[in-house]
């Protein structure tokens, strides 16, 4: 028996046997997958069906929320962008999917962005739904809108100094990028509100000690690894090594969290020389370490989890959306005048406070919110979809029935230009949509923010910096794009950030 064996699985056979048995497979998961799949009937590009590696190369690309409009336009409102995953782009899906107590539950593609070295993940990337309203409640109130009202002069501040930086630019007669001053500003302001002290990124006019460079390297990477299938992740992770740039996308993740090191023990010296306390948002959580920190197991590396997901994701989004709002005003000249209008005409009345717009204030004026919705929804900030679990027994989702463990996802740069909701008109910039009776109904469909028990805790932050900074800058200055009939570049690694939004500046 042992010398049939071994002629069997002699070198020559091998060679013959083991190409066929590979093919035979191939050829058997494509049959299973185009014919017999739970989600075969469901329609969908043929090589999304079979492999998840048409989802990863056209996230690598940068414009998957490009591709997945078309998929839609194309397929309808239901289209398998992976063998077990199904992007929907049926507004009445969100509620469903989403809202609190759907029994959805996040997807594992969220876990490459969790920090290691933590004992709890953080917010954005906790699975367990029980877990994540027990850890959020402890910090709630930190994030809360009365909260970063009673720091609004902190805010006050960056304003300021991006409109002397402005000034000076206008005097010079130099454009800017306005999309990098968004970032910078966005840093800014994390450092005020964080750690009672602007980073220098305005000062400057630079990346202040490589941040921005380190978060532009690591995204693109993280959310490649969270379309890979969870056991192909620490292979590629291994095999990335060898690349340089994702070598340096580790060490840009090494240095974030460094940064949030250097950022506490800074702190803690302050502390400890019995400097006086300062009222920020670090404090803030070093409060609840001290007072609520043993009852509800908040230590110093939950403090260290809060300030690195600041450094990592307090400021793109916002800056994102300040740069969506500039740029579609100034291609859209009847509604920076219609603004422009209603901002001068508010400082005239006195309603406006100087030298820096209240929060308040600017929440007064209705053109304002209309255009900054309008910028949000016809450019979200995170523009994949969001994918959850189906619970047991299954959903019916818009109209279709699916299984137990389906993913499923809505994008919001693809559902916030559904024209049933939105309007024919839903892929241009038309402030005046948010004016009419059917704004309700509208803004129940924005997931720009996210929705339910999963919104993003920072979006009162980022309102904030929006609101105060768009009039401020406006009565201060006329913008206008250096080009303006051409179309901005986009980068889309779960942040869809744009970038040379190069504009001249004017002072009024």
């Amino acid at each position: 028996m042992s010398s049939v064996w071994t002629s069997f699985l002699s070198a020559a056979h091998l060679h013959i046997c083991l190409p066929s048995l590979i093919v035979a497979y191939c050829l058997g998961w494509v049959i299973y997958s185009r014919y017999f799949h739970p989600l075969a009937k469901y329609p969908g590009p043929f090589f999304a069906s079979i492999s998840r590696l048409w989802l990863i190369i056209d996230v690598a690309k940068g414009n998957a929320e490009k591709t997945q409009r078309q998929l839609h336009a194309r397929f309808g409102s239901i289209v398998r962008i992976a063998p077990d995953e199904i992007a929907i782009a049926d507004p009445e899906a969100i509620k469903v999917i989403y809202a609190i107590h759907s029994g959805f539950t996040k997807t594992d593609f969220y876990v490459p962005f969790r920090a290691a070295w933590g004992r709890y993940p953080d917010l954005f990337t906790n699975l367990d739904e029980k877990q994540h309203a027990q850890r959020r409640r402890i910090v709630n109130n930190v994030y809360s809108m009365s909260n970063i009202i009673q720091m609004e002069k902190r805010i006050d501040d960056c304003v300021e100094v991006i409109v002397q930086k402005f000034t000076e630019c206008a005097a010079k007669g130099s454009a800017i990028d306005m999309a990098a001053w968004a970032k910078w500003y966005a840093f800014d302001i994390i450092g005020e509100l964080f750690f009672s002290s602007m980073f220098g990124f305005m000062k400057g006019a630079h990346d202040h000690e490589g941040y921005i460079e380190a978060l532009n390297l690591l995204l693109p990477f993280n959310t490649l690894t969270c379309i890979l299938p969870a056991y192909m992740r620490s292979i590629f992770r291994l095999g990335s090594t060898i690349l340089p740039r994702a070598s340096k996308a580790f060490k840009a993740a090494k240095h974030l969290e460094n940064a949030a090191d250097m950022c506490i023990a800074e702190r803690q010296g302050f502390l400890d020389s019995g400097d006086i306390e300062r009222k920020d948002m670090l404090q803030s959580f070093i409060d609840i370490m001290h007072e609520k920190g043993e009852a509800k197991d908040f230590g110093e590396t939950e403090v260290k989890v809060e300030v690195f997901g600041a450094l990592v994701a307090g400021s793109d989004t916002t800056a994102i959306a300040i740069t969506s709002i500039l740029y579609h005003l100034m291609r859209t000249p009847s509604a920076y005048k219609k603004l422009t209008a209603e901002i001068d005409q508010a400082t005239e009345a006195g309603f406006l406070s100087s030298p820096v717009v209240q929060y308040h204030e600017a929440m007064g004026l209705s053109y304002l919110d209309a255009c900054c919705k309008e910028g949000m929804r016809l450019h979200p900030s995170i523009a994949l979809t969001l994918p959850r679990h189906v619970p047991r027994d299954g959903r019916v989702i818009a109209g279709e029935w699916f299984p137990e463990g389906t993913r499923v996802g809505v994008n919001a740069a693809v559902v916030q230009r559904d024209k049933s909701v939105f309007g024919e008109d839903a892929d241009e910039f038309v402030p005046e949509r948010w004016l009419d009776e059917n704004a309700v109904r509208m803004e129940r469909y924005l997931l720009h923010f996210g929705t339910g028990s999963r919104s993003c805790i920072g979006k009162n932050i980022s309102l904030s910096e929006i609101y105060k900074l768009i009039p401020q800058l406006l009565r201060s200055f006329h913008l206008e794009l250096l080009e303006p009939d051409k179309e901005w570049e986009t980068q889309n690694h779960w942040f869809n950030k744009p970038s040379k939004v190069y504009t001249n500046v004017r002072r009024r």
